[in-house]
């Protein structure tokens, strides 16, 4: 349990849906529950993280026999202005809500295998052994990949930033 919540991080990257997300999450932890005996080592993370991507690679590989229908996606509820203005002010908030926008964005059109080791490494600060059992690939492949995807990224980025700064009035 006490891994959870990097389960559903990256289950949220791997679908970009919240519902998708908890419904993957949920079937990651029962197969998890039904499979603990099986587990070898001590390393519970990279072990539950597999399982959520397997699961996802699992559901996209239905979803293209055409087995699921998706449920249409609804507004997210967490993006709700604060009731109590302890924090940043609503200007800090809004420019950080546009920069996490624009990041997602840019995270979205990178390959889903260049963004999944982008998103365990920078983001559930796996090493390159953990990230390589994750995602069944070689230590070098991982570490090119990240290479790959960084690039990407700050290309991405910029191309956006630039974007930006030639709409403006």
């Amino acid at each position: 349990m006490p891994h959870l919540d990097a389960a559903y991080r990256f289950a949220r990257w791997l679908c970009r849906s919240a519902d998708d997300a908890d419904d993957l999450v949920q079937d990651a932890i029962l197969r998890a529950f039904r499979g603990f005996d099986t587990l070898r080592g001590s390393n519970v993370k990279a072990w539950l993280l597999t399982i959520v991507r397997n699961c996802h690679s699992t559901s996209l590989k239905q979803q293209q026999r055409g087995k699921l229908v998706p449920m249409p996606e609804e507004d997210d509820a967490q993006s709700g202005p604060a009731l109590v203005a302890d924090g940043p002010g609503p200007e800090s908030l809004a420019i950080q809500s546009d920069q996490q926008r624009s990041l997602d964005q840019a995270l979205r059109t990178l390959p889903e295998e260049y963004r999944e080791i982008l998103i365990l490494r920078e983001i559930e600060d796996m090493d390159y052994r953990q990230i390589a059992q994750v995602t069944s690939v070689p230590i070098g492949t991982v570490m090119s990949r990240l290479a790959r995807a960084r690039a990407a990224l700050k290309k991405q980025w910029l191309r956006q930033v630039e974007g930006q700064v030639h709409a403006a009035p």
